[in-house]
C-alpha cells in the first residue's frame, strides 16, 4: 500500500503543474476557514518541512505565525522514540537533520505542542493514517495525549484518500484532514 500511496501522492504533485503553490495555497485557506475556532486562542503548533512530493504547508504554517501562534519544527531524537519539536520561525536558519530533512538549529527552544500539522502517504475517513513507517508520530501522539488533549491535523492532496488505511492498535487517529480541495473532520 505505501508504493502506491506514493505513486498517488507524486501524481498529484505533478498534476499540479506549478510545483504544487496553488494547493499549497488552497490548502492554507481551507484549514484557516475550517480550524478558525480552534485558532482563536493562541496555540503551540508545529508542522513540517516539505520534502519531494508532499504538499508544501509552509504557506499555512506562515499565515499561523502571522496570526500570532508559536510554530514549531520536528526532530527525530532516534529510532523508537517520539519526535521533539524545537521553535522555528521561517526565515531562522535550518539545519540538516535525519535523511537530510530541514530541522531547528539545536540552539532553538523546544515546543510543548497543542496543535500538530501531520505528514502522511494515505488517509482516510476514518482518522486513520499510512506514514512513512517509523511510527515516529504514533509514538508522538500518544505521549502528548496521555497528557492532554491535542489536535492533530494531517495535510494532503485530496488524490491521497484512501477507503481504508490499515491500522492496528497502536496507531493514532488524526482529527482532521486538509487538502487542497477541503478541510474534512475525521476520525471523531
Amino acid at each position: 500500500m505505501r508504493v502506491d500511496a506514493q505513486a498517488r501522492r507524486e501524481a498529484a504533485y505533478a498534476a499540479t503543474g506549478d510545483s504544487g503553490a496553488a494547493a499549497a495555497q488552497a490548502l492554507r485557506d481551507h484549514a484557516l476557514a475550517a480550524l478558525g475556532a480552534v485558532l482563536a486562542v493562541p496555540r503551540r503548533f508545529t508542522a513540517f518541512s516539505p520534502v519531494g512530493s508532499e504538499i508544501n504547508v509552509m504557506p499555512l504554517y506562515e499565515a499561523l505565525v502571522a496570526q500570532g501562534h508559536t510554530g514549531g519544527l520536528p526532530v527525530v531524537p532516534g529510532r523508537g522514540r517520539p519526535l521533539r519539536f524545537h521553535g522555528w520561525r521561517p526565515g531562522d536558519p535550518l539545519a540538516a537533520g535525519v535523511m537530510g530533512i530541514p530541522i531547528p538549529l539545536a540552539t532553538a527552544p523546544e515546543l510543548d505542542p497543542d496543535l500538530l500539522l501531520v505528514p502522511l502517504l494515505a488517509f482516510d475517513r476514518a482518522g486513520y493514517r499510512l506514514g512513512y513507517g517509523g511510527g515516529f508520530y504514533d509514538r508522538t501522539l500518544a505521549a502528548l495525549r496521555a497528557r492532554r488533549e491535542v489536535l492533530a491535523v494531517g495535510v494532503a492532496f485530496a488524490a491521497q484518500e484512501v477507503p481504508e488505511v490499515p491500522h492496528g492498535p497502536g496507531d493514532q487517529r488524526i482529527d482532521w484532514v486538509v487538502t487542497e480541495r477541503a478541510a474534512i473532520s475525521v476520525g471523531r
